[in-house]
């Protein structure tokens, strides 16, 4: 097995937030060109394409798990300049900082944001952290409080993690109990090689 492929095992198969830290430390001066370049990562482009869909560029905006910054590296091309980027892994943020596209970043986890206070964020985008062995639905619960009413959040969610997960009926409920409303689902590649899929959801946070 290639170390490449070894890394990717242990981030999808990670039983703790440590084992998953350390994965991404190992990776992080590689991943762009492993996953990217070799792999064919592709969610990041087609989830901020329809993110830019549903939002002005004068915004300020979250990229919630931004990794090396790939992300925000669409973001900026698409002209939008108030990015903060956060990562539970500090070494992905070093490679993420190297990019120059983030007014800030932050270390942090998902299901408990509580470095970032309520209603701060116009737009929130998450990408590839709805997966197996990362994030659970349960955090699109913080992604919600630290969002302004009425802002936008994006993120895909792996297709195995869909059901596994439960994302559905966590959505759902999330819908009926007046959280969020959606504007728009589509499905695309998630990492080509593996003929993975992604499903990528834009959601407006309730006024």
């Amino acid at each position: 097995m290639t170390q490449r492929k070894e890394l990717h095992e242990r981030v999808l198969k990670a039983k703790s937030k440590q084992e998953l830290a350390e994965a991404y430390n190992e990776w992080a001066m590689r991943y762009d060109t492993d996953l990217v370049d070799e792999m064919g990562y592709v969610a990041p482009i087609h989830a901020a394409e329809l993110f830019h869909k549903h939002l002005a560029e004068s915004v300020k905006i979250l990229d919630a798990g931004c990794g090396t910054g790939l992300v925000g590296e669409c973001l900026r091309q698409m002209g939008y300049t108030d990015i903060t980027g956060l990562d539970y892994s500090a070494d992905m943020l070093q490679q993420a900082e190297k990019k120059k596209v983030y007014t800030a970043l932050l270390q942090g986890d998902l299901n408990n944001l509580h470095e970032i206070e309520n209603n701060k964020y116009d737009g929130i985008i998450s990408v590839g952290t709805f997966t197996s062995g990362h994030v659970g639905p349960e955090a699109l619960n913080e992604l919600v409080r630290v969002s302004r009413p009425g802002g936008i959040i994006c993120f895909t969610v792996r297709d195995s993690a869909w059901e596994e997960d439960k994302y559905d009926a966590a959505i759902t409920s999330m819908v009926n109990n007046g959280k969020w409303i959606l504007l728009e689902e589509q499905d695309f590649d998630y990492i080509r090689s593996e003929g993975s899929l992604c499903r990528t959801c834009v959601y407006q946070v309730a006024f």
